[in-house]
């Protein structure tokens, strides 16, 4: 009997232990989300590059014996340094951007340009937006004249901007092309109005290594398509510039 309840005292304390130790991973996790979190807040702030290397490399440090034997993924001092350059990347990427943001807004006070051209600046990304019914005719995909001078506008703003990718995105309204139309459908109309603005660009000078085409036809509409002004300013070709970190 009494050797009975010894083996059940001894099973006892095992589960005791191994429960006593159940904190340790949730301990790890918070470690993990703490150095992540670090690092974002550095990817959306300005800090003195020196003093957040030298603060970062003393958290690591701090945290390295005790990761190396809770953690359930460890970070190395290699991962860490990736971490902490594309941190630095992304934030020297976003304030060049800023920069070439502030030229659009040049760009949109130029004549022919004023009133037409409408930009956005999110993530780095910088979206200028065209109105359809201005650069082709209803229902139609070759650019009008007056089409072809915007283009020509903000084909002068793109050369002086070498460092930006443009990908031309068109979009149409939710009405389908009528029975008698040459086109199947709005994706069709949408990529060749991207695609025909493409070209434009290309024979002006712009090199195709820079450009992308997409149709996207009535995906992501900017507003209801339940009248015709919100169909009339759904119907638009945007261009989305992202600065390219390396190619020719």
């Amino acid at each position: 009997m009494s050797e009975e309840y010894e083996d059940i005292s001894f099973l006892a304390e095992e589960e005791e232990e191994e429960e006593s130790k159940d904190w340790l991973t949730t301990f790890a996790d918070l470690c993990m989300l703490l150095l992540v979190f670090f690092v974002l807040l550095y990817s959306m702030s300005t800090l003195d590059v020196d003093k957040f290397s030298e603060t970062f490399t003393s958290v690591t440090r701090a945290l390295q014996g005790k990761m190396e034997k809770i953690a359930t993924h460890k970070i190395t001092r290699e991962e860490a340094g990736v971490l902490l350059d594309q941190a630095i990347m992304r934030r020297q990427i976003i304030e060049s951007q800023r920069k070439v943001f502030a030229d659009v807004k040049t760009l949109q006070t130029k004549k022919g340009v004023e009133g037409l051209v409408s930009a956005n600046f999110e993530d780095g990304l910088i979206t200028l937006r065209v109105p359809g019914d201005v650069l082709f005719p209803p229902g139609q995909v070759d650019l009008t004249p007056m089409g072809r001078l915007l283009v020509g506008e903000l084909k002068n703003f793109f050369i002086q901007h070498p460092d930006q990718t443009i990908n031309i995105i068109g979009y149409t309204d939710d009405v389908n092309p009528s029975a008698g139309s040459r086109f199947r459908d709005n994706w069709e109309i949408s990529a060749l109005r991207a695609v025909n603005v493409l070209r434009f660009l290309v024979e002006m000078g712009i090199r195709p290594n820079r450009l992308m085409a997409t149709g996207l036809a009535d995906l992501k509409p900017l507003f209801p398509n339940s009248t015709d002004e919100y169909r009339a300013k759904n119907r638009r070709v945007e261009f989305v510039l992202e600065k390219r970190v390396t190619g020719n």
